[in-house]
């Protein structure tokens, strides 16, 4: 069966998507400036002050990690090579959640604010500290380009 050919326009399904998630993300980031205000700390700002539970936290970062990788490259990806790439997905989807639980609640237990903090405590070494910090942004570096260049690319036209 041949594929039939597409145009590379918008449907108007696809632009109430669009529209829709831009006016949620929006929405939240006002409501959020608007009943905010409340802190006064750094720790508050940066932490919630400690008062919200393992779960929104754990939600928000693996919501944080998610990009034009993930929405473009993976649709990409099962188009191109078939539904097995799924199987990945379904995997990396119960690691993210399960290490974002497990360590998420190991550093509230802790106290701690980062994964850095971490190995400076377990090893009692700052150069530890420092090697993981070098790494990651090695890493997260690497990562931005990609994740800037996938929506150039899909956008080029």
């Amino acid at each position: 069966m041949a594929l039939e050919r597409t145009s590379n326009s918008f449907h108007w399904a696809d632009y109430v998507i669009l529209v829709l998630s831009l006016l949620i993300s929006c929405s939240v980031g006002i409501y959020f400036a608007l009943s905010g205000g409340k802190q006064k700390t750094t720790a508050e700002y940066l932490m919630g002050d400690r008062s919200m539970r393992l779960v929104p936290v754990s939600v928000s970062l693996v919501a944080s990690f998610l990009s034009a990788i993930l929405i473009l490259g993976h649709p990409a990806e099962i188009y191109l090579n078939g539904i097995g790439f799924h199987f990945h997905l379904i995997g990396a989807t119960i690691a993210y959640l399960t290490t974002a639980f497990l360590f998420v609640g190991l550093f509230y237990q802790l106290r701690i604010t980062s994964a850095f903090e971490y190995l400076e405590q377990r090893f009692q070494s700052k150069l530890v500290r420092c090697i993981g910090t070098l790494l990651n942004l090695v890493i997260m570096i690497m990562y931005a380009g990609s994740a800037i260049f996938a929506p150039c690319t899909a956008t080029e036209r």
